[in-house]
């Protein structure tokens, strides 16, 4: 089970000593989720299904992980529907057994960035105070969704989009 939220960010954290993690990933197919991944060296296909669970407070999804071979993911990236998403993600640690997740967007979608954190529970996640380097709490806006952002041309394209729905 994943329990996350998802923040943009006020303004950047210390990254020095933050593990990093190239990713780049696909989409086969959108409902439910079937991703492909890779980050760094590993190959991961993912399934997430919303069926039957709260969205109340966070975004939750079974999610079930199986490792891929290098030769299987690109196969399988050839099939993806929409474009790549590039990001480099930064893994800091919060306090307690907490740890967010910076996503630094690359190549059409420059510029964009945003923080997640997953938690244990329904209740840890509606309970947690974020630190001041958060901003705004975006965990219900389909736009911060990666196989959304999948389909997006650009960050230009995106940002309208975002700050339209925000009027």
């Amino acid at each position: 089970m994943e329990i996350e939220r998802k923040f943009m960010v006020k303004f950047m954290p210390e990254l020095s000593g933050a593990k990093a993690k190239k990713i780049e990933q696909g989409y086969l197919c959108k409902r439910p989720v079937v991703r492909i991944r890779k980050s760094n060296e590993d190959y991961i296909l993912t399934y997430k299904s919303k069926n039957g669970l709260s969205q109340a407070c966070a975004i939750q999804n079974e999610e079930v992980e199986l490792a891929l071979t290098k030769e299987a993911y690109e196969h399988l990236r050839e099939k993806i529907d929409g474009a790549l998403v590039e990001k480099t993600r930064y893994v800091l640690p919060i306090g307690g057994d907490l740890q967010a997740e910076l996503d630094i967007f690359e190549g059409r979608l420059s510029g964009l960035i945003f923080v997640e954190v997953e938690f244990g529970s329904e209740d840890a996640a509606r309970a947690f105070v974020p630190p001041e380097w958060f901003g705004e709490d975006v965990s219900r806006n389909g736009a911060f969704s990666n196989a959304y952002l999948a389909e997006v041309k650009d960050y230009t394209e995106w940002k309208k989009i975002f700050e339209g729905d925000r009027r």
